[in-house]
């Protein structure tokens, strides 16, 4: 599948400030985990943006920055909810999770931090959502929906970052 796309570098001033934004986002210091002098570029594809540091896509911008599903530096250290394998195909069609669905919960968090969603069975990162509780009563719901998804396996985000990868 051919990928038209517009590619371009940002100057280091504003590749500096998209580095802060994100780091403050995603909770990690991202200039440090990349080098100092990092090549940000943005790929524009159907609509949409692909961050990449150093020619690996990283993130993508909505509203704010979310970090893509491959970028296992984040996806590795962040609060996780695992989910049980018949939630599988609905988050990967990007459903939000639902209580029922959560079979563990790892990590601290409040309203509206960003989680990634794993499957219990190979524990690999399904979709990324916001939390619609905090730590503590996303434990204790036991039914509705408890995480908004916002970027999954298979999404158009996905897809173009995983064509530039191959």
């Amino acid at each position: 599948m051919s990928l038209k796309q517009r590619r371009y570098t940002l100057k280091s001033k504003e590749a500096k400030q998209v580095l802060n934004e994100a780091s403050q986002q995603f909770k990690m210091d991202l200039e440090t985990l990349f080098g100092g002098k990092s090549l940000v570029e943005i790929v524009e594809s159907e609509n949409i943006q692909i961050y990449t540091i150093n020619t690996r896509p990283v993130m993508f911008k909505a509203e704010t920055f979310l970090p893509l599903l491959g970028f296992t530096e984040y996806t590795d250290t962040a609060a996780k909810v695992t989910v049980d394998m018949g939630a599988i195909p609905f988050v990967c069609k990007g459903a939000n999770v639902m209580a029922p669905g959560i079979r563990k919960v790892i990590g601290e968090f409040s309203k509206g931090d960003l989680l990634i969603v794993t499957d219990e069975k190979h524990n690999k990162a399904l979709a990324l959502g916001e939390s619609i509780f905090d730590a503590t009563t996303l434990k204790e719901t036991k039914k509705g929906p408890v995480i908004k998804t916002l970027h999954h396996v298979g999404d158009k985000y996905w897809n173009i970052a995983k064509l530039l990868t191959d």
